[in-house]
C-alpha cells in the first residue's frame, strides 16, 4: 500500500517501530515496509540502525522466534523453517542458530506422531505398505522433515505392524 503524501522520517520511525512491536520482524520485511511508506533508500538504512540500536529489531532474534513458533504451532521441519528463513533473507548464522533452539526430541517426537498419523489414516483397497510409505514419505517431506529421519520414522512404523 502506497502512501499519497510523504511521511516525514520520525513519523516513518513510528509507524516501524509499530510494526515491529507486535510481532518478531526480519530486517529484510521492515525494510519492504519502510518502501512501502514511501522512504528513499538512505532513509530507510538510517531507520533500520536506529531500531537495531533501540532493540525494536533484532535478526537473531526473529529469527529463533520464527523457527520456533513454526515447529510448535505448524509442526514443519527444519528444511521448510530453513527455506522460509531464506526468503525472509535472514542470514545463515541466524538461520543455524535458530535451528539449533530446536529441541532433538521434541522434532523426533513431532515426526514420529506425524508419521504415525498419516501412515494410519491411508485406508482403502489397495492400499499396501507402498502406497503407504509414498504417501507418508511426500506427506513428511512435504512439512520439512529430512528424508534420512523420514525413512527412520517410516521403517519403525513398518516394524510395528
Amino acid at each position: 500500500m502506497l502512501y499519497k503524501k510523504q511521511l516525514s522520517k520520525e513519523q516513518a520511525l513510528q509507524k516501524a517501530k509499530h510494526y515491529c512491536g507486535y510481532q518478531e520482524r526480519s530486517h529484510y520485511e521492515v525494510r519492504e515496509k519502510l518502501y512501502a511508506l514511501g522512504m528513499h533508500k538512505q532513509q530507510v538504512e538510517e531507520l533500520i540502525s536506529q531500531l537495531i540500536e533501540e532493540n525494536y529489531l533484532n535478526e537473531e532474534r526473529f529469527a529463533i522466534e520464527f523457527a520456533g513458533g513454526k515447529f510448535r504451532m505448524k509442526q514443519w521441519g527444519r528444511v521448510k523453517i530453513k527455506y522460509e528463513l531464506k526468503q525472509k533473507k535472514v542470514s545463515e548464522y541466524c538461520i543455524k542458530k535458530a535451528l539449533k533452539q530446536i529441541d532433538e526430541d521434541d522434532y523426533l517426537k513431532s515426526l514420529n506422531t506425524l508419521a504415525k498419523k498419516k501412515w494410519n489414516s491411508i485406508k482403502g483397497d489397495g492400499v499396501n505398505h507402498f502406497v503407504k510409505m509414498s504417501k507418508t514419505t511426500t506427506y513428511l517431506m512435504q512439512k520439512g522433515f529430512e528424508t534420512d529421519l523420514i525413512q527412520a520414522s517410516i521403517a519403525s512404523l513398518r516394524k510395528e505392524e
